[in-house]
């Protein structure tokens, strides 16, 4: 069975259960009136015992049952086949075995016995999938039988719910916390491995970047060059280009919307507009690289301009397209939130409503904007697939925004497609990559909280 039909299935039961708990309370009390608790906690005490072990059972295996069958798949390969690989080098294995078990195999015929490991990985696979369905099944009876069996009219049903719901939301907010930790732990250590291989000055001040290392030693490019700065510059130069696109057509939709429209065409214009943030990115990757892209070129031709196919404006301009109902919204809700006493205040000492927009009502809503827009900056700086479409990957350090260059964020994603041992300078840049932009967006935010939080008083 798989994951979601158990996931559906668990559901059921827990839905169940709920049922089973309020008609049994209902059943064994002769006056409703004087339970402890009203039946719906009732049937929330037998839903949680039903559930709950069973969830947290499949989360349990889902996590550790990759780890085990990869562990005993390597403990059945030949000793001369792992012997001496470093960690990277036994994963890379580990992922040919996958390949072939999922059919996906394409470079000639592998060895026999990485055949025969995908086979008893398939193999185990297929049995822990039936272990877990029997497993995970008899828990949320045998819960559901559990919680049923102990319904009764002085059961204190309502504390108990309470205080498992409680500790529910503390896990889940300490899950939060620990995967932030850990992605900025993640980071720090493999770019602590990456400046062991290259001088952090050299990759925050030099002006070249060409990641690729030779094969032999000896070759030529034997050591690669990892100056970040084209790389900082191209994310600066698009997120300048998308900002100046989103930053006034979403403020000043904002202010229409929000000010000036009537209710009818509010109701039809906002959403419009937010339906642009549902596109997904990859559809603006392909508006910006066949329809802006060649457009911008063409008529660059006509002004006598040389204008690249793949260029930062093409990139930007459309990644302002796609940030526009965010900073509308944002600003939409802020301005909204404006106290109408401010507007009444002015429009009674004589103010027309386009002063009172320009003096009152924008003044009182500008911390809240300005976080607004920050958050749009890390949201430019953190996109990647329209820079991909449209931008090229072209490593050139230019403020001319018609050539093609590239982002932090693409050379991640470069650095990191394939299979990739992470023992070489190469692949642990894009670590000191992520790290930087983590850092970066980190800064931006905590900026826009600040403002936030400093001058919103005064306009309460």
């Amino acid at each position: 069975m798989s994951t979601t039909t158990l996931i559906l299935v668990l559901a059921l039961l827990t839905v169940l259960g709920y049922r089973f708990g309020t008609s049994r309370v209902n059943h064994v009390a002769e006056d409703t009136r004087k339970l402890h608790s009203r039946p719906a906690y009732h049937g929330y005490y037998v839903a949680l015992w039903c559930g709950l072990p069973a969830f947290l059972l499949l989360a349990a295996w889902l996590v550790a049952q990759p780890v085990l069958v990869d562990q005993m798949v390597l403990a059945g390969l030949p000793d001369a086949m792992v012997a001496g690989k470093s960690d990277a080098r036994l994963q890379m294995l580990v992922n040919r075995v996958h390949n072939l078990a999922s059919g996906e195999f394409s470079a000639g015929d592998p060895d026999p016995a990485i055949r025969q490991a995908a086979a008893r990985y398939n193999h185990l696979v297929a049995l822990g999938d039936w272990a877990l369905t029997a497993l995970v099944f008899a828990v949320a009876v045998a819960g559901l039988a559990w919680g049923r069996r102990h319904i009764h009219p002085a059961l204190k049903a309502r504390p108990k719910v309470e205080y498992t719901v409680k500790w529910l939301l503390f896990i889940a907010s300490t899950i939060a916390v620990l995967t932030t930790l850990g992605i900025v732990l993640s980071l720090l250590f493999e770019a602590i491995r990456f400046f062991g291989k290259v001088s952090p000055f050299e990759f925050f001040f030099a002006l070249k970047w060409s990641p690729q290392t030779a094969i032999r030693e000896g070759q030529v490019g034997a050591s690669g060059m990892f100056g970040a700065i084209p790389l900082f510059a191209g994310t600066m130069l698009i997120s300048v280009i998308a900002m100046a696109v989103a930053a006034p057509v979403g403020l000043l939709s904002a202010i229409y919307l929000s000010e000036y429209a009537p209710r009818r065409v509010r109701a039809v214009a906002k959403p419009a507009v937010e339906v642009l943030a549902g596109v997904p990115t990859v559809v603006y990757g392909f508006f910006a690289a066949l329809t802006v892209g060649p457009y911008l070129a063409d008529m660059g031709t006509t002004l006598g301009l040389d204008v690249s196919a793949q260029s930062a404006l093409a990139a930007g301009g459309v990644m302002g397209i796609m940030i526009i109902p965010f900073v509308s919204s944002l600003a939409d809700d802020v301005i909204t939130a404006v106290p109408t006493a401010l507007r009444e205040g002015s429009y009674g000492l004589g103010a027309t409503q386009s002063e009172t927009v320009k003096r009152v009502i924008f003044p009182a809503a500008l911390p809240g904007i300005v976080g607004g827009l920050l958050l749009a900056v890390s949201r430019a700086i953190g996109e990647t697939m329209i820079v991909v479409m449209a931008a090229g990957l072209s490593a050139r350090l230019t403020a001319n925004p018609l050539e093609a260059v590239t982002t932090v964020t693409v050379q991640i994603v470069t650095l990191l497609t394939g299979d990739q041992a992470f023992d070489s300078a190469k692949t642990l840049a894009a670590f000191a990559l992520g790290l930087t932009l983590f850092f970066v967006t980190l800064g931006l935010n905590v900026i826009a909280l600040t403002v936030v939080r400093k001058y919103r008083e005064q306009y309460e």
